[in-house]
């Protein structure tokens, strides 16, 4: 089953005097208001690499780790995360 996509328009409204010193082209800056969106959420976890490579329509998953790098859109990784990652890799080296 295909959902629909619907398309959002989101109005921003800047003072000209703003909009001209940010150099601001409509085209860009549609894009990057975009990409900030994309990389926030995949930085809260709700959305993956996957849906962040298909809402910018790149053309490789390189192409979207480049983008969440340049970003710098990480996903949370916590000193838990950290030792339960050494304990799994403990337990392996000790079943060999």
């Amino acid at each position: 089953m295909k959902i629909p996509y619907n398309n959002i328009q989101i109005i921003i409204e800047l003072p000209d005097d703003i909009a001209n010193q940010l150099q601001l082209q409509p085209a860009n800056f549609s894009r990057r208001i975009l990409e900030l969106i994309v990389a926030d959420n995949y930085r809260q976890g709700r959305i993956g690499a996957a849906e962040v490579r298909r809402m910018l329509n790149f053309s490789s998953r390189w192409e979207t780790y480049e983008f969440l790098k340049r970003e710098k859109a990480y996903l949370p990784y916590t000193e838990d995360d950290l030792e339960q990652d050494v304990q799994s890799i403990r337990n392996f080296l000790a079943k060999e």
